[in-house]
């Protein structure tokens, strides 16, 4: 299959050197230049490009700029920044604007190859996943053998194949999702739907809508008759995420809903019957939302039937290793990458570290520690990419 490669650079000697060492390296590599980021961006507009191999200082539009706007119109493309003599710390911040790599000049030959070996078989495969992850279901898996996970797991064999409701509270990126994920599978209803609403995402005027359907004119932009995530959940379960942060007009259609197992379309006043498990998640504190009149008391208690705490990282820091093999195999398979290891200094390190955005926020440094780490991971790499 042919690989279409874009190189941007504006220094002709450097562009002829690796316009060279690419279609020398293979026959299925067809390279086109740009000398500028303007150029290259007309390019990108016009053309679908496998690769972009990208200078970072360059007249009339830099390299930062090539990369900000590729990602808008086409993200799915790969990009590997250039990086001249002092330019090392853009390089990496462009890796956290969505870079694939960066290579230093002079290109080691090695390790540009190698680099754009590894982006083409990743833009193979993203463009591949994108096909199947409409097919296959999330895997969800619960890593950790610490005491508080453990606890956990148990609640969930206790309460998953029950129909009580459940509200799992716990900080962002602890997890709340997960849990919900595993009361579904494992319950009566894994064969049913189970539908997520972020509550906190959808605009108070929109939640009823989006929750209970409309009928056809019920306000100006419905056109026709829709049918909202209730009854879309009918006979699976509804995870209501976030749903500290629903309106109050909203919560009383929701109590109704679990009260008499009913709701009704907004703009119409027949009843339709729905059958659906309610599992709710909120990082806010209830109580307190209730005494500041925020949220139902009543809406509360039916919600709370179980009560799942999910605990902070900073909590169950013995788990820290276990997630770390974890998402280190993850993010090889996601970047077709080798797997690293860590030395026991970068695990103690890990280990210490203040988590304030938990397990999302370990993944997020993982993921950097084997972009921008070295082959195996030590004490030095994490000071260097895992500090605020």
């Amino acid at each position: 299959m042919m690989s279409k490669i874009l190189v941007i650079e504006d220094e002709a000697a450097i562009r002829r050197v690796l316009k060279k060492i690419l279609t020398e390296e293979s026959k299925d590599y067809i390279v086109e230049e740009a000398e500028d980021g303007l150029e290259a961006m007309e390019k990108i507009k016009e053309e679908d490009y496998d690769l972009v191999l990208c200078d970072i200082k360059m007249p009339k539009m830099d390299g930062v700029e090539v990369l900000q706007a590729t990602k808008k119109i086409k993200p799915e493309i790969p990009i590997v920044m250039i990086s001249g003599h002092g330019d090392l710390e853009t390089a990496v911040d462009t890796m956290k604007m969505g870079a694939f790599d960066y290579i230093s000049k002079p290109p080691d030959l090695n390790r540009l190859l190698n680099t754009v070996r590894i982006a083409l078989d990743r833009k193979e495969l993203v463009t591949e996943n994108k096909r199947l992850k409409k097919k296959v279901v999330k895997n969800y898996q619960m890593i950790g053998e610490s005491k508080e996970i453990n606890h956990i797991k148990e609640m969930i064999e206790k309460v998953a194949p029950t129909e009580a409701r459940v509200l799992i509270t716990g900080e962002n990126g602890t997890g709340k999702e997960l849990v919900a994920h595993w009361l579904h599978q494992k319950s009566e209803r894994s064969k049913g739907p189970m539908i997520e609403v972020n509550c906190a995402a959808i605009p108070s005027e929109l939640i009823e809508s989006e929750l209970f359907g409309h009928v056809k004119g019920a306000f100006t932009s419905a056109n026709k008759d829709r049918a909202g995530k209730f009854e879309a959940a009918n006979g699976g379960t509804i995870f209501l995420d976030e749903v500290g942060d629903m309106s109050l007009p909203a919560q009383a259609k929701v109590l109704r809903a679990l009260q008499e197992n009913k709701i009704q379309r907004v703009g119409s006043d027949k009843d339709i019957k729905v059958n659906v498990r309610v599992i709710a998640a909120t990082n806010k504190d209830l109580k307190n939302e209730i005494e500041e009149k925020n949220f139902r008391e009543d809406l509360y208690h039916r919600l709370a039937v179980i009560l799942i705490q999910v605990p902070k990282l900073n909590d169950r820091r013995d788990d820290i290793p276990l997630l770390v093999e974890y998402f280190t195999k993850k993010v090889a398979e996601e970047q077709g990458t080798q797997e690293k290891e860590f030395s026991k200094d970068a695990l103690k390190l890990l280990k210490e570290y203040d988590w304030t955005g938990n397990i999302r926020e370990l993944r997020n440094v993982i993921e950097r520690l084997i972009i921008l780490g070295g082959s195996k991971i030590e004490q030095k790499d994490v000071e260097l990419f895992a500090s605020k």
